[in-house]
């Protein structure tokens, strides 16, 4: 419990300056490029076509529970579009950019948070622009919208545990951000986001529950369209949910403390 309030408190201490860094990190990102700040939208944007061009134009699928199935997909993409880079990226924060930090009065624990604030900016974007679409097209802002604060930190809080371990494991061991980047690429198919959950059997479902994206992606879900009150009504798995979040934080402040001040030697 020590190592977790010690990691927490230096997110705390340090955050104005995890804040102009993850804002240096996306100028630094798209610097080279004519457009600039817009492919972090524009990208999202492709990827999403092609998927509802796929799996909603050619394979015809229906409305869910009366939501269109564009809307039913971009709910869960918009989620995605943060996770999976905050994941990929924040798996080799800390070797890929040690050496810059190491000259600055800057705890390593604080690494893989600015280059996850830095991929938050444009999923703020990816939603205001989601809920925009929805107001637009017949889903109105509700007071389920609530959750959405919730469910957001629920987000930063998994993928920070988790960066936590491999961004100093993979400091240690470069095969760990490979196995990362591997599992990304199975993870959307193992996640709600492309098809339809309760459309599985009931074992299968509770299997796929063991994903923590799960829990998230039918939680932004429920707030747009479904007006419940989703982690009330699925408390055991909101119970689960955060059960396993203080483990991927315990395990991950114990291992980040126990080597960040050797990591240098493993560049």
């Amino acid at each position: 419990m020590k190592a977790i309030i010690k990691v927490m408190k230096e997110q705390v201490n340090s955050f104005y300056l995890i804040q102009r860094l993850a804002l240096y990190d996306i100028k630094s990102t798209n610097k080279n490029s004519y457009l600039g700040l817009a492919w972090e939208l524009i990208t999202p944007a492709i990827q999403l076509a092609v998927y509802w061009f796929v799996f909603g134009y050619i394979m015809k699928r229906a409305d869910v529970n009366g939501v269109p199935f564009f809307h039913w997909l971009l709910a869960g993409m918009i989620l995605w579009f943060f996770v999976n880079p905050a994941l990929l990226h924040g798996s080799k924060s800390i070797y890929t950019r040690l050496r810059m930090i190491a000259k600055m009065s800057f705890p390593t624990s604080a690494i893989p948070s600015y280059v996850l604030l830095s991929k938050l900016y444009p999923h703020f974007f990816l939603l205001g622009i989601a809920i925009c679409i929805f107001q637009l097209t017949g889903s109105p802002i509700s007071i389920y919208y609530l959750q959405l604060p919730y469910f957001l930190f629920a987000t930063v809080m998994l993928v920070f545990s988790i960066n936590l371990i491999t961004s100093t494991l993979s400091t240690i061991i470069r095969d760990v951000q490979m196995i990362v980047q591997s599992i990304l690429k199975m993870l959307i198919y193992l996640s709600p986001i492309l098809w339809i959950s309760f459309d599985s059997p009931v074992f299968v479902q509770t299997i796929m529950k063991i994903n923590p994206l799960y829990y998230l992606i039918e939680g932004y879900r429920a707030a747009f369209f479904n007006h419940n009150w989703y982690f009330i009504e699925q408390w055991e798995y909101t119970l689960y949910f955060w059960t396993l979040i203080f483990i991927l934080l315990w395990v991950g402040s114990i291992l980040h403390l126990k080597f960040r001040d050797h990591l240098i030697d493993y560049l």
